[in-house]
């Protein structure tokens, strides 16, 4: 499958795979650390950022997108590349080394880990989250960014600085979230979604210490699931990226050695 991509870099491949809702831009204060020693590739997931939706008659799921990843894989020529993902990005990563098409996983607060309740406040939060984005006009959101309590309200719940995220990457994340064709049948599937199949490939998952969307107390059924501790990100949120670009990017590098 064709999907929207941006690709810098030299060394062995690592793909990037945003959550619901963003688009390959979520990795932006990670990107170039990482092509320092990788061949990044950050992806639209389809039906996100200006990736097509998948094709008609194929439900939106955390498995489905995974296929559509692995299918990319062949489009690009990647041969077992690295991978790694944040929350939903994280869950399909999972699912591609349970699968042993990837030559390592890392998973940044990965979905699928929650139990009933947990998950009905993810639900919530990122149904409200949508119809905001949605609301909102740009010109707005534009004003309602650059307010310190409209960016603790847009963003709080998201990353643990909001005053890191600038209004141009903010209002971005906005849009992308608003135009998703992709989110509601996805999120919808959450409601199903369980961890993987065991990996067949390493796997590292990191866990946000101030999540508020995915509690880290979630990261102890992950660790179950995988065997070995989680690494908890100091300081970071649900979507480290911006919150300590160092950090993640260091947790990246090393998960993909």
């Amino acid at each position: 499958m064709e999907l929207a991509f941006e690709r810098r870099g030299t060394g062995p491949p690592l793909v990037l795979l945003h959550d619901i809702g963003h688009h390959w831009q979520a990795w932006l204060p990670v990107l170039d650390r990482l092509a320092a020693e990788r061949d990044v590739i950050a992806v639209d997931l389809p039906g996100f950022g200006i990736s097509p939706p998948l094709p008609p008659g194929t439900p939106s799921t955390a498995e489905s997108l995974a296929d559509a990843i692995e299918s990319f894989f062949e489009v690009l020529g990647l041969r077992a590349p690295h991978v790694a993902g944040s929350s939903l990005g994280g869950y399909v990563a999972l699912d591609l080394a349970s699968r042993g098409v990837v030559r390592s996983a890392t998973a940044l607060s990965p979905a699928g880990f929650w139990n009933r309740s947990e998950l009905m406040y993810a639900r919530a939060v990122l149904r409200a989250c949508r119809a905001s984005a949605r609301d909102l006009s740009p010109r707005w959101a534009a004003a309602f960014v650059e307010d310190p309590l409209g960016r603790l309200l847009s963003a709080g719940v998201m990353v643990a600085h909001p005053r890191r995220i600038s209004s141009e990457a903010l209002l971005a994340g906005f849009q992308a979230l608003g135009d998703a064709s992709g989110f509601d049948e996805t999120l919808a599937s959450f409601a199903g979604l369980m961890p993987p199949a065991p990996p067949k490939a390493p796997v590292t998952i990191a866990w946000g210490e101030r999540d508020r969307l995915l509690p880290r107390r979630q990261a102890i059924r992950a660790a179950r699931w995988s065997g070995q501790r989680v690494k908890l990100l100091k300081g970071c949120g649900h979507l480290p990226m911006t919150d300590d670009p160092e950090l993640v990017a260091s947790v990246l590098l090393e998960g993909s050695r």
